[in-house]
């Protein structure tokens, strides 16, 4: 088999499992596989075709209501950001796609890490939710990361578990179901595409189901530390991968 094809379904496999158990991070973790070989635009569609994919199967089987209260603002801000993500995403340079991603990664997953330290945010309400959400749908435009701010700011405002995955999970479903669809209408997604997309899903969707089984059954919080220290060093990674021929 080719090796793109067994690189595409290993970071689909991961990517599926932290998603069904977290409600989030499908992006994130399938770029620490895919950025290293596959063009940007070709990794962006990929990660919104298996994200909302993931998305869908989580909905039918953690379902944790929709939170409306809660949700909206972020919403609301998400289809505005959508737009211009999606005009941003043919002008990326392949090396400056890795060291962003490897960026992202290398500062997010440590912050993460370490949120339930800070103290809560409690000002700005529903108009800081907005802003949020609309800078998670300029990374969703992006590059399918439509959760990764939110992710921080819910964490940050100390919604409690169910409540953050209820936030999360409609949210992202939400946004990714706009970005496929103007992914397709702008030409971003392509036929030749299919062809992964078919390996993507068969690959995501036992380890997507067995995430969900295990955020039912345990708590996620050792998990989510392994996960977020080995996503800091694949972000680290990519960083050393790619600074250097950016700085020369």
């Amino acid at each position: 088999m080719d090796s793109l094809y067994v690189l595409v379904a290993a970071g689909a496999m991961a990517a599926g499992f932290v998603q069904g158990l977290s409600g989030f991070g499908f992006g994130m973790v399938a770029m620490s596989f895919w950025a290293w070989t596959v063009d940007p635009k070709l990794a962006a569609a990929m990660v919104v075709f298996g994200s909302l994919t993931g998305q869908l199967l989580a909905a039918f089987t953690v379902r944790r209501g929709f939170g409306m209260a809660h949700l909206l603002p972020f919403v609301a801000g998400g289809l505005l950001g959508i737009p211009l993500g999606v005009k941003l995403l043919p002008y990326l340079d392949p090396l400056m796609f890795k060291a962003l991603v490897g960026g992202l990664l290398a500062v997010w997953c440590p912050v993460m890490l370490f949120a339930t330290r800070l103290p809560p945010i409690t000002a700005g309400g529903r108009l800081a939710d907005g802003v949020v959400g609309a800078m998670g749908g300029v990374m969703g435009g992006i590059g399918g990361f439509t959760g990764v701010i939110p992710t921080l700011w819910c964490t940050l405002r100390r919604f409690d578990r169910d409540v953050q995955r209820a936030v999360i999970q409609n949210f992202n479903l939400s946004m990714l179901v706009v970005t496929m669809a103007s992914y397709v209408y702008t030409g971003v997604v392509t036929r030749d595409m299919l062809p992964l997309f078919a390996v993507i899903l068969p690959a995501m969707l036992v380890p997507t189901l067995w995430g969900t089984r295990v955020y039912v059954g345990i708590s996620d919080v050792a998990f989510r530390r392994i996960v977020l220290g080995l996503l800091t060093v694949s972000g680290v990674a990519l960083l050393a991968s790619s600074l250097p021929k950016l700085l020369s």
